[in-house]
């Protein structure tokens, strides 16, 4: 018999899982400074470049339900494997493309790939932690996601700058071999208890049931719509610095480094409120101040103040807000899926990725070379996160009036 997963989760189990964590990040964001020298090289529009971004968002949010599902059924190890196998191929076939087309498709094999990591990193958690201490776990888990883009997009851009475009694609896909050789070595099975699973696997009931539940699906969406608010974001400022503002690659990722900042002190701040204010509140805290942050980067933005502080300065405090509440939105929904977790933490990272890809290409397609379809859209994504964050506090207040 397995020993119980907690017992054999050291400290270099916990490394792994934070690990596994950053390489979705990582691999998303290490691109983002290559993009104009794409759009360069192959000569073709900003929405096609976009392509690379917001299309394998999509795929990745696909990829998570089945992974999510597949992992309740099969364990998470096999699949976790099997996921950065597909990763490393994809980048391999993204870095030797001579075509735009090519190379989306690279893309597409990767994401394909890194679906897994951050669906399976929560269920994991929450098979090792249990729901008592998965908020704190998994606060500590988003300073991990969070370390991915700060350490990504400087490197990105440096390697942009010194290497070219493909080099991104090399060390994404070097980074995606050695995890998948740490990961085999370190991480055991945490999903041991999988009979009653398989003979209740079915997608479509399963999806059903969680969906079902109003409190999971305003916590999977406003995870959604604040995580379009970071991706509009990054999408649109590589653009705005280096073709707007006329700035090197490698000075948009020292400056990109505010928004995983503020991402790692949001999570700080959710690790110490963890087990003392309710994740339903944090939620809504956090909406609160993303929206707030969105909103006075706009106002900037249309005003014609269009400097690197008005635009990271902002956008600082609008990825602390969702440091703030992403954790406990995450915790939440995991919580309400019970014996679905995997399932449930495939459909949050499902509705995550799904909105960022959404908005992401929104922009893509309504990009004029100036600031302002990013103000609005971060603005609209913000506005509705918050809406979805109060729902969550309604509904306890409900329930305790009965």
């Amino acid at each position: 018999m397995q020993p119980a997963p907690d017992r054999k989760a050291g400290p270099l189990f916990i490394v792994v899982l934070g690990s596994i964590t950053a390489f979705l990040p990582l691999s998303l964001h290490i691109f983002f400074p290559a993009l104009p020298d794409v759009k360069a090289e192959f000569m073709t529009t900003e929405a096609v470049v976009n392509l690379t971004v917001s299309l394998p968002l999509f795929v990745m949010a696909f990829a998570s339900l089945f992974y999510g599902s597949l992992s309740d059924r099969y364990g998470r190890r096999p699949v976790l494997l099997g996921s950065i196998a597909l990763f490393v191929a994809g980048s391999v076939c993204a870095a030797l493309t001579e075509n735009i087309w090519l190379l989306i498709a690279g893309r597409v094999l990767q994401a394909a790939g890194g679906g897994g990591g951050l669906g399976l990193a929560r269920a994991i958690a929450r098979d090792v932690f249990g729901a008592d201490r998965l908020v704190k776990v998994i606060s500590y888990l988003t300073m991990a996601y969070a370390l991915g883009p700060m350490i990504s997009a400087p490197i990105g851009g440096a390697l942009v700058d010194y290497g070219g475009w493909r080099a991104v694609l090399v060390v994404a896909g070097a980074f995606g071999a050695f995890l998948g050789l740490i990961c085999w070595r370190v991480m055991f099975e945490t999903h041991t208890n999988r009979a009653a699973a398989g003979v209740r696997f079915s997608l479509i009931h399963d999806y059903r049931s969680l969906f079902s539940n109003l409190k999971f699906s305003a916590y999977v969406l406003q995870s959604g719509f604040s995580t379009g608010v970071f991706f509009t974001m990054a999408a649109a400022t590589s653009f705005l610095m280096i073709e707007y503002l006329g700035r090197p690659a490698s000075e948009f990722g020292l400056f990109f480094i505010a928004f995983p900042a503020g991402f790692i002190s949001g999570s700080i701040i959710s690790s110490r409120f963890a087990g003392r204010v309710a994740p339903e509140k944090m939620v809504l805290m956090g909406s609160i101040i993303l929206m707030t942050a969105s909103l006075t980067q706009a106002g900037f933005l249309f005003a014609g103040i269009v400097t690197p502080l008005t635009i990271f300065l902002p956008g600082y405090f609008a990825i602390l807000a969702q440091g703030i509440s992403l954790p406990n939105a995450q915790s939440g929904a995991i919580i309400v899926a019970g014996p679905l977790a995997g399932t449930g933490s495939g459909i949050g990272v499902f509705v995550q990725l799904l909105a960022a890809a959404t908005f992401t290409q929104i922009y893509g397609l309504m990009a004029d070379g100036t600031p302002f379809p990013m103000a609005a859209i971060v603005s609209v994504s913000a506005v509705l996160a918050l809406v979805m964050g109060v729902i969550p506090c309604l509904l306890d207040r409900r329930e305790a009036a009965r």
